[in-house]
């Protein structure tokens, strides 16, 4: 089921009231959130040079903006991403508007990830992979849900609430235009000749 993007900016907002600190010195500390998407859209075939490594397509950095717009007012105060171009340039627009700096997590630890997610407060973004980004919601908690769909899915946006003495709380969500099926059925009819 998609996610309407006005519902989903209702949602954000919605958090983000959630975590407006109180100068009561007996309310409870503030949840740290943490939003989780796996990289946009990228160059199909790779390039030659980086087979493994390819950039975002002209598709992928559209959707990039449009998570740039869909997070820029929810209080992101750090993002992390693995090294790779395409989860790099996914995070980068939002990194731009904010004025933070992206800062590399190692997808082999997300054990250690998701501990240093827990323990330290505020609102992260986290860019990462179809394998690694439900596994990341699952340490931290939170419900992952179905797989992500390998060949279509580059849209889904995972908002996990982590309040001290309360359970992880997970929304799913999904941002910029539907997916279109990955790589094109063109492009494999092509590449099939």
């Amino acid at each position: 089921m998609r996610v309407p993007i006005r519902f989903a900016a209702a949602c954000l907002a919605l958090i983000a009231c959630g975590g407006v600190e109180l100068h009561d010195s007996s309310a409870p500390p503030a949840p740290t959130v943490v939003f989780l998407v796996r990289h946009a859209e990228p160059v199909y075939p790779p390039p030659p040079d980086e087979p493994r490594n390819p950039p975002l397509n002209e598709v992928g950095r559209a959707r990039a903006e449009q998570l740039a717009h869909v997070l820029q007012d929810a209080g992101i105060t750090r993002i992390v991403s693995t090294e790779l171009h395409r989860t790099q340039q996914t995070a980068a627009p939002l990194a731009e508007r904010l004025g933070l700096a992206v800062e590399p997590y190692d997808p082999n630890d997300l054990a250690g990830l998701a501990a240093r997610l827990r323990a330290e407060p505020g609102r992260v973004l986290v860019s990462g992979h179809s394998n690694t980004t439900p596994e990341l919601v699952r340490l931290l908690g939170g419900d992952p849900g179905e797989p992500i769909d390998e060949k279509t899915e580059f849209d889904r946006l995972y908002v996990v609430v982590l309040a001290p003495g309360r359970p992880p709380e997970t929304t799913l969500l999904h941002y910029g235009a539907p997916p279109q099926p990955w790589p094109p059925p063109w492009l494999e009819d092509e590449a099939g000749r």
